[in-house]
């Protein structure tokens, strides 16, 4: 089979290995497409950390960083009873960095780390389970609070996640969700994934954001400084943090009415949340993935990535 390695940060190459074999418990995938992480992918460009603590080692390990993928059940070791051969699924939980990744056109998962998923749906749309998954679980936790339905939203960040949040903020009945990016590109199509409106927070806005005043529930899905505190004083109910954090917010005494929520953790009930909704027609994952390429055109999908003019690339291994 086919398998993309990162052997340094500008370099890669795609080579033959064995496909693997599924032992007790596992499940051999067919990959039909594998989303780009842009996180992953363009911190592994650089050899950057992705957070404190952490370092890259190349060659990276094959298949790596791809685990955003869906496909189908090819062969199931002894003791899987709830998949079958055949049956449409997608990846909901990364085992690590250190076995082999979704870049490949099969890859080797514990059986509990796929998750079903409609078969009648184009490959882009179910290829980012993982993802949704993640920010589903911030969801299930502001639902659980009942922090949105009936709420003016706003979502800061329009990239994947964000893209995705929005809609699960639609989907938990928010009276209204705002959108902030700086990417024009990227705040079209928040309008047309639903939102009310999308601005540039760094220009002068249509209308007063007064603290505390006009934003009842926000999420923070870039990770930034002065994103999050920008949010933190425009909100007056709740602001969930997903964008990864790489220095300290400051919570002021302005703030003492405000619910800071942080991530709440991965986990399977979060993945079926959305799958659920994809289902329901609430949740459109295929707009994310903007260009699809063979997986010998890797190396010109981080390109995009990197010169924002693709928002996820979705990379098909059999092309």
């Amino acid at each position: 089979m086919k398998t993309l390695i990162v052997t340094s940060p500008t370099t890669f190459e795609v080579v033959e290995v064995p496909a693997p074999q599924p032992g007790p418990g596992e499940v051999v995938m067919k990959v039909e497409a594998v989303t780009t992480c842009p996180q992953w992918d363009l911190h592994l460009r650089h050899n950057e950390p992705m957070f404190i603590g952490h370092q890259f080692h190349y060659p990276y390990p094959p298949g790596q960083p791809g685990h955003e993928a869906t496909g189908y059940v090819a062969a199931i070791g002894e003791g899987v009873g709830e998949l079958l051969v055949g049956d449409r699924v997608s990846t909901w939980n990364d085992p690590g960095p250190t076995t082999p990744g979704c870049y490949a056109q099969f890859v080797l998962r514990r059986a509990e780390n796929l998750i079903r998923v409609p078969s009648r749906l184009p490959f882009e749309a179910t290829a980012s389970i993982e993802l949704a998954m993640c920010v589903g679980a911030t969801f299930v936790m502001l639902r659980e609070m009942s922090a949105i339905a009936g709420r003016r939203c706003a979502v800061m960040g329009l990239g994947p996640a964000g893209l995705i949040a929005l809609q699960m903020m639609k989907a938990e009945g928010a009276a209204e969700v705002i959108g902030f990016d700086l990417s024009p590109q990227r705040r079209d199509l928040a309008l047309q994934l639903g939102a009310a409106a999308a601005f540039d927070s760094r220009e002068e806005l249509p209308f007063p954001l007064r603290p505390a005043a006009e934003i009842e529930c926000a999420i923070d899905c870039v990770g930034a400084k002065g994103t999050v505190e920008w949010l933190m004083n425009r909100t007056k109910e709740t602001v969930a943090l997903f964008g990864v954090q790489r220095e300290d917010y400051t919570f002021a005494l302005h703030h003492y009415s405000l619910k800071l929520c942080g991530y709440p953790g991965h986990s399977r009930a979060a993945a079926e949340y959305a799958v659920d909704l994809i289902e329901q027609g609430q949740l459109n994952l295929a707009p994310l993935a903007t260009h699809q390429l063979p997986l010998e055109e890797y190396g010109r999908g981080v390109d995009l990535l990197e010169n924002q003019e693709a928002i996820k690339i979705c990379l098909r291994p059999w092309w």
